[in-house]
């Protein structure tokens, strides 16, 4: 095992060299069929729970005589999110093949876009944790098709270091995706590391709000390759950049980048030089290690590809994509917390939760903003969290507004309410159903309840003298006691109000 590298401090660091960023996200689209095959591309579920070479064409697996036929869909998905990115979209674009050694593609290459891609000249809107808005340039975006995944096999770690053999699964290659390149990125000093994570929620964002990917880092539907370089605090050329590959969550894309400046800058401060090289990011020990020789692009022998016809949007279908455009993620989010009343620290809880989208359905089923980002910035996440799952998959809004109102109308306190939630996540049903099955309901009967703080007297005699005297705070004695009898189902309220009536008789 390698030593582990050197690292400069942060801080020390920047003093020295300035950072210099650039992005490419993949985006894998939900079309129904692949890139250029009629080979299924279900969601993530359905994909994950898929045997190896299940969902595979001719042409997914490179097989003579197949040719690609364009996906209409994905064409009309990638004109979309470049509109939303503020590209200019390109009266004609067309695909090229990328020649490189793919194991895990059966023909060898990739058909992606080079010099005439769908999409180029943008510009993103990123909003840092305190406000501050960040505009990062985008070069370009590309329709290009995913490649397949290799299981390596024979070793303890599960990497081709020490495997015995490999086995490809093609089910990932031809799923249709877009690439995102952005523009050299300058002046982001200190905050890199931030800005790095903001940019990918941002296009994480767009891409939920339009729909066309699930875009979930940890399932690999949103992919982040990070290049990051330094240069000498005043020296105009860019120093030699590397390229951090496949970073699965937004957390780790900033750990990622603030790890690369200080190893950097460590190594050309003891008179080293930077490799071009990919780097892949381990989150177990928080390091980058070294790939492969980063290749240019006249690496790749680019040329097109002869079996496609150039890709030419009518004006007509740009516009109507371009009216379709949802609300711009930085806007949508100024204008929730305004409308929600939300603190900007509340408002924080829920986007970095990824519950944006679940709480504006929740509170547009019934619910109150406040009691919305109650359930699911609290008890929902705890469960999920405690079931390795995502907060989003375990209960829909519709049964969160619902679980809410019964509390609001008295049929459930907080604590039934949490049992309830655990029945509706366990698949016992609507609120409802549950409360009804489990016979949950707060007991609202005066009777039930007066016969139980009877009881609760006869066994604290002294407790009604003490009330009497003006010790109120004695009445809590006899409302856990009445809480107890009735498993929780009692009106808290309700009891000491009956208890305080029986002490004034």
């Amino acid at each position: 095992m390698a030593a582990a590298a050197k690292l400069m401090d942060f801080d020390k660091a920047l003093e020295l060299f300035e950072p210099v960023l650039g992005f490419e996200v993949h985006v894998e689209l939900n079309t129904n069929t692949k890139m250029f095959s009629d080979a299924p591309n279900p969601a993530n579920e359905a994909y994950h729970a898929a045997e190896p070479n299940t969902l595979i064409a001719p042409v997914d697996l490179g097989l003579p005589g197949s040719l690609p036929v364009v996906n209409e869909t994905a064409v009309r998905s990638s004109i979309s999110l470049g509109l939303a990115l503020g590209c200019s979209i390109a009266e004609s674009s067309r695909f090229a093949r990328k020649n490189y050694f793919y194991p895990d593609l059966g023909k060898n290459y990739q058909i992606s876009q080079y010099d005439e891609p769908i999409a180029f000249e943008g510009s993103v809107e990123v909003e840092l944790e305190d406000g501050t808005i960040v505009t990062i340039p985008i070069e370009r975006a590309h329709m290009e098709e995913d490649a397949g995944k290799l299981t390596h096999m024979g070793g303890a770690t599960g990497r081709i270091q020490g495997a015995e053999y490999s086995l490809v699964d093609y089910n990932r290659a031809g799923v249709p995706l877009v690439e995102i390149v952005t523009k050299t990125i300058f002046g982001t000093e200190h905050r890199a590391p931030e800005v790095a994570k903001a940019y990918v929620a941002a296009i994480r964002d767009i891409v939920r709000g339009l729909g066309i990917s699930e875009a979930r880092l940890e399932r690999g539907n949103l992919r982040c390759d990070a290049n990051v370089s330094l240069r000498p605090r005043g020296v105009e050329k860019l120093g030699t950049r590397t390229e951090t590959k496949n970073v699965n969550s937004m957390r780790s894309v900033e750990r990622a980048v603030r790890y690369e400046i200080q190893r950097q800058a460590q190594i050309l401060a003891d008179g080293g030089t930077i490799i071009q090289e990919t780097r892949h990011w381990h989150e177990d020990t928080g390091t980058t290690s070294p790939g492969r020789p980063k290749s240019d692009a006249d690496d790749y022998r680019y040329f097109p590809e002869p079996d496609l016809l150039p890709v030419q949007p009518a004006p007509e279908l740009v516009e109507e994509l371009r009216a379709a455009l949802p609300e711009q993620p930085v806007a949508r989010r100024r204008r929730l917390m305004t409308e929600w009343g939300f603190t900007p620290l509340e408002f924080q809880d829920v986007r970095n939760g990824g519950l944006l989208d679940v709480v504006e359905s929740t509170i547009a089923a019934g619910a109150t903003p406040a009691t919305a980002r109650k359930w699911w910035t609290g008890e929902v996440t705890r469960l999920a969290n405690a079931q390795e799952k995502d907060a989003t998959e375990l209960i829909s809004p519709e049964n969160v507004a619902a679980l809410q109102q019964l509390v609001d109308a008295g049929t459930l306190t907080d604590k039934l309410a949490r049992q309830v939630l655990e029945g509706v996540i366990a698949g016992e049903g609507t609120p409802q159903e549950v409360v009804d099955a489990r016979g949950l309901a707060v007991v609202s009967d005066d009777g039930a309840l007066i016969a139980a703080i009877d009881e609760a007297l006869a066994a604290q005699p002294d407790i009604l003298a003490k009330i009497k005297d003006g010790k109120v705070q004695a009445a809590g004695a006899v409302i856990g006691a009445v809480m107890k009898a009735m498993k929780g189902q009692a009106d808290a309220a309700r009891v000491r109000e009956l208890v305080l009536e029986r002490a004034a008789q």
